[in-house]
């Protein structure tokens, strides 16, 4: 793990932060410096992620929610309007897979339940963390997509229409926030030992894969003040290229 402090004195917000990308992005983050405001479902995951940070000296904020709750996003960015003012990273990490199957198989409840995680989540994150993130005075967004998106494989159809339109939102915002301080991004952590993996792929080693601690820092890097491009995909298996 990286032992710079780029972001000492910073608070950056991680989704899906109870495993996998989500957690090892987070502890991360608190390594480097950051306060980390630290969202998920599953409490137990949260806690240990909260053990993990205090040990290395860093703090956090736990808030057990559900992305897709709205009215919960919208009372996060008054909670943290109140506490500091402002808000300097976000990482938009929590994604579902949905099921690999023929379009016309895929019930229009599972449909829309991973748009609205993948898409409409973030969409509200947006929309409530804005003016947060334009009162700092770098404010960085990142949020996790995937080759998916650009691939759109037979029987990844669901998944991959949802990356794909997240990839347009965020091209857009990026547009949007052109003559601010803010910077709006997309990343690509390419194969990687999560559940998320391990699902879509059962009969794979895992082992053969980078862990979420290897590539975790260079999501983490999105969110740095140092980091002063926006608008792009940074694939960690390419080139970096616009959107």
């Amino acid at each position: 793990m990286t032992e710079q402090k780029d972001l000492a004195g910073r608070v950056v917000l991680v989704t899906g932060a109870s495993r996998g990308l989500g957690y090892a992005a987070a502890k991360n983050a608190a390594a480097r410096g950051a306060h980390v405001i630290a969202i998920a479902r599953t409490v137990g995951g949260l806690e240990d992620l909260d053990d993990e940070i205090q040990a290395l000296g860093s703090s956090t904020t736990l808030v057990p929610m559900d992305v897709t709750d709205g009215d919960a996003v919208d009372r996060l960015g008054a909670a943290i309007f109140e506490r500091w003012g402002h808000l300097d990273g976000l990482i938009g990490n929590a994604g579902v897979l949905g099921v690999l199957s023929p379009l016309p198989h895929i019930a229009p409840k599972e449909f829309e339940k991973v748009f609205a995680v993948n898409v409409g989540a973030n969409y509200r994150l947006i929309r409530s963390l804005d003016l947060l993130l334009r009162q700092s005075d770098a404010g960085r967004a990142v949020f996790i997509s995937s080759g998916a998106a650009l691939s759109a494989k037979p029987y990844w159809g669901l998944y991959a229409a949802s990356k794909a339109a997240l990839d347009a939102m965020v091209k857009s915002y990026a547009g949007e926030m052109a003559i601010t301080n803010v910077k709006v991004n997309i990343f690509y952590p390419g194969q990687v030992r999560t559940a998320m993996r391990a699902k879509a792929m059962p009969g794979e080693d895992p082992a053969t894969l980078p862990s979420p601690d290897e590539i975790a820092p260079k999501m983490v890097d999105l969110v740095s003040p140092a980091y002063t491009k926006t608008g792009m995909r940074v694939d960690v298996l390419k080139d970096e290229e616009p959107l």
